[in-house]
């Protein structure tokens, strides 16, 4: 069936040829990536004592900068704070000025509600456009008729926006990210500043912001995880706070890869000791790649412990994976192990093969530890939607299976209702809002039994992406490798490839949208902290999946980084001088 979900590590690439040889399949699992190797040969050399020589002396530093911070934001004007939180949140530091931020765009929210009539034609378009970005991230309404200025009396962008400075535009660009479904404005904006900003890129190639527009295309800020992608600020000339924020990313930087190279040996540990990988000879065994996921999606040194929890039951998504994919079952088999997991009965597994016996005995038992846990900390016990979780996702595995055996494709869109919920977004997301603790209300529980829009629509965006880049990878002419691709050509006969393509980019951008409004949904009752991480899991396909062959991703290139230098953490020395530049460099 070779599926290999990877929207949360896993992709859906399924084979509908019943005579496939087992063992290609077997070598598919157990093969392991340069990245996995190196991995496993740096892991052992590790040092033992990871209570480094400048811990303190760096924490303290970074208390002092922090703080540093907290107090030109409090001194600033209303416009330069804005720039400020722009700059931090592209650093991917927010998490230590939540108070200082919220604060920030409440008091901008109500002054733009107050003077919504008083527009003021003095504003420059890239003004306008962060206003409006850093509102609608924060979740406010920002309406789009602080764009009027920039439309004409049909409502459409005016051309004289070609003669707008490229920053300006960049900035719309950036602005149009953050739509929601029927605004049409934006629509036009961001196909407009797309365009235009491409031909400038590919004819000025001398230009010297060609780079910043080739970043801001291939990144949108909303559509990327900060920590991972070069950024290139624009500061203000010489103001005090440019030259904190560089010292703090980079002793944040330290501090925080320190923190991961901790939880990494603490993960290396469980899967090491739970010992699946030597008793099922087939499976997986890629730890590391699974602590990929929950590292880049729940940011914050208060995460920790959660990050660690969440890949215990991500790795287990992948051994019950290549239990269907890989080991060859009979469809009465998993149907077997389906109900087993139906019935949450260790008693029911007595007629299941050797393999599904280790694996729903591990399930069980990581499952139950986890809702102990939860219910330990925070007083409520998930054990029945954790479990109503895993039923999901099984199912969903068995109805793939048996597509398989019966060697037809779906249609496209019984290929995706399935497929939404064989990436195991599902199962990880409401694990994991039960591990971070906030928000946990009758309503809240309620919804996590049911599968929420905002899980959805991040599930169907995971399915999409993943189905668009692999097929690339795939054979062209062979229709029994089943994707979303395959499936949608079979059911609108003489579609090509390139317009099947399209198509799914444009679902893709509409998804975005209805998850840009689960942002602003005023009813929407979940914590910020996990509508947050649902927005990471979508930002996460790009970094993780770069189908450029056997070039490693951007997110195994940070963690190889942080294997190598997270034990080697140095003292950042105070600066004294503010530098005196007008713009900088700063990776994250």
């Amino acid at each position: 069936m070779a599926i290999s979900y990877s929207s949360f590590g896993f992709s859906n690439q399924i084979s509908f040829s019943p005579n496939k040889p087992k063992h290609d399949c077997w070598s598919r699992c157990r093969s392991k990536t340069h990245f996995t190797i190196v991995f496993n040969q740096t892991i052992n050399n590790l040092p033992e004592n990871l209570n480094l020589k400048f811990q303190e002396s760096v924490k303290v530093r970074h208390g002092e900068v922090v703080e540093k911070v907290k107090r030109a934001l409090m001194m600033s004007s209303a416009e330069e704070c804005l720039s400020m939180v722009d700059s931090i949140q592209r650093l991917g530091i927010e998490h230590h000025f939540e108070d200082e931020i919220a604060a920030t765009l409440e008091n901008k929210y109500l002054q733009t509600h107050r003077r919504s009539n008083e527009y003021d034609h003095r504003q420059k378009l890239s003004r306008v456009a962060l206003q409006f970005r850093l509102l609608r991230q924060q979740g406010y309404y920002a309406h789009t008729d602080v764009f009027d200025e920039y439309r004409n009396t049909k409502g459409e962008l005016k051309h004289t926006l070609l003669y707008e400075d490229i920053d300006e535009l960049i900035a719309l660009f950036e602005a149009s990210q953050l739509r929601i479904p029927g605004e049409y404005f934006l629509d036009e904006a961001e196909d407009f500043s797309r365009q235009y900003l491409c031909s400038i890129a590919s004819r000025f190639h001398d230009h010297p912001q060609a780079k910043s527009i080739q970043h801001t295309l291939r990144f949108p800020i909303h559509r990327t995880l900060p920590r991972f992608i070069p950024q290139t600020l624009q500061l203000l000339g010489n103001a005090p706070w440019t030259t904190s924020l560089q010292q703090l990313s980079q002793i944040d930087t330290q501090l925080v890869n320190s923190l991961h190279l901790k939880e990494i040996l603490q993960v290396s540990k469980w899967w090491k000791d739970l010992g699946l990988a030597k008793e099922l000879k087939f499976v997986r065994d890629e730890p590391m790649k699974w602590y990929m996921w929950p590292m880049a999606c729940l940011s914050g040194p208060r995460f920790s412990q959660e990050r660690v929890d969440l890949t215990k039951p991500l790795s287990l998504i992948y051994i019950v994976d290549d239990i269907f994919d890989c080991y060859g079952g009979s469809i009465h088999e998993l149907t077997l192990f389906t109900h087993a997991v139906e019935r949450w009965d260790l008693a029911a597994m007595k007629e299941l093969p050797n393999c599904m016996k280790v694996c729903f005995k591990t399930l069980y038992e990581v499952t139950n530890e986890f809702a102990l846990k939860t219910y330990v900390k925070h007083g409520l016990n998930p054990i029945s939607t954790l479990v109503k979780s895993w039923v999901k996702l099984f199912n969903a595995f068995l109805e793939e299976a048996k597509w398989f055996a019966s060697g037809n494709l779906p249609s496209a869109e019984e290929y995706l209702k399935i497929g939404r919920v064989s990436t195991g977004v599902h199962v990880i997301l409401v694990h994991a809002f039960f591990s971070m603790g906030q928000g946990l209300t009758n309503h809240n529980v309620t919804l996590m039994n049911e599968f929420p829009t905002i899980i959805s629509t991040l599930s169907t965006i995971l399915r999409l992406c993943d189905d668009l880049e692999g097929d690339k990878e795939s054979n062209k002419d062979d229709t029994s490798d089943g994707s979303y691709i395959k499936c949608y050509i079979k059911d609108h006969s003489g579609i090509s490839i390139e317009e099947t393509r399209k198509h799914i980019s444009n679902r893709i951008s509409e998804e975005w949208k209805r998850l840009n409004q689960e942002l602003l949904a005023p009813e929407n009752q979940l914590p910020s902290s996990f509508v947050r991480m649902c927005f990471n899991g979508a930002r996460m396909v790009p970094l993780m999946y770069s189908y450029d062959g056997d070039s490693p991703s951007k997110l195994e290139e940070h963690v190889k980084s942080l294997l190598y230098n997270g034990a080697n953490l140095q003292p950042t020395p105070p600066q004294d001088q503010e530098q005196n530049q007008d713009h900088a460099t700063v990776v994250a």
